[in-house]
């Protein structure tokens, strides 16, 4: 596979320089669908999981170097990622498009941790993802209606009604300030359905050790790196299609 034009001249060249210098919040099954209003629910059978055609190729190790290696943005550094230790198929990577849906469409595979966009080509670029508790309980479909670099982490009220050591995160307290430890990571994408929050997003996150998995807590994670490239190919209102 070619190397990601897309990735930003910026990004490249802060990997150089930092190389030379040196180096949550709210998120079921058979073929059928149900439409009420403008969203659309689709079940689907566990037996009809995406598989990526054999058409997709991992990057080359130098490409990965860039590609998950240091950022500076926003005032923050990125630390690299260890990809090396994530599963190849979690990689960000072009791959044919297994979903059938238009060009633009974000679609998540719950079950498959992958999160597709889809191109207009008959290809679609695929992200690797960690889900949360919270990641399994929405599906339809909907549109990204806001988007946020450096987002503040605000967790629901039954969030800290469980954890009350987050008290101090609270909505009502502000909520977590941007930075490195911040688990909405550096960017979010906040997923709207007939006009109303559905307190779903598709957010960075600093644990890459959480990609693949079911973790504790949270909704859709991508590695800083894959929701910053991703952040910058969506644009506002984009549609979004999530299956569990």
């Amino acid at each position: 596979m070619s190397f990601d034009r897309h990735l930003s001249r910026r990004s490249f060249l802060s990997f150089s320089a930092l190389t030379a210098a040196s180096a949550l919040a709210g998120c079921a099954s058979s073929a059928n669908t149900v439409t009420s209003g403008d969203t659309t629910i689709i079940y689907r059978s566990p037996m009809r999981l995406f598989q990526s055609p054999g058409a997709s190729s991992v990057p080359s190790g130098a490409e990965l170097a860039v590609m998950y290696g240091p950022i500076e943005d926003g005032g923050f550094l990125i630390p690299a990622v260890p990809y090396e230790q994530i599963d190849p198929r979690y990689y960000r990577q072009r791959v044919v498009d297994p979903t059938g849906q238009p060009p633009g469409t974000i679609v998540v595979d719950t079950p498959s941790r992958f999160l597709y966009l889809v191109q207009g080509d008959g290809m679609a670029m695929r992200y690797g993802v960690g889900i949360g508790r919270e990641g399994f309980a929405w599906q339809g479909s909907g549109v990204i209606q806001w988007r946020q670099r450096w987002p503040r982490w605000k967790p629901p009220n039954e969030m800290v009604a469980r954890q009350p050591e987050l008290v101090k995160y609270s909505i009502e307290n502000g909520g977590m300030e941007p930075g490195l430890k911040n688990p909405l990571g550096a960017r979010a994408l906040y997923i709207f359905s007939n006009g109303e929050d559905t307190l779903y997003r598709l957010h960075g996150n600093p644990d890459w050790r959480s990609i693949g998995k079911a973790v504790s807590s949270g909704c859709v994670r991508l590695m800083n790196q894959d929701i910053i490239d991703l952040y910058d190919r969506v644009p506002t209102k984009a549609p979004i299609v999530v299956w569990q």
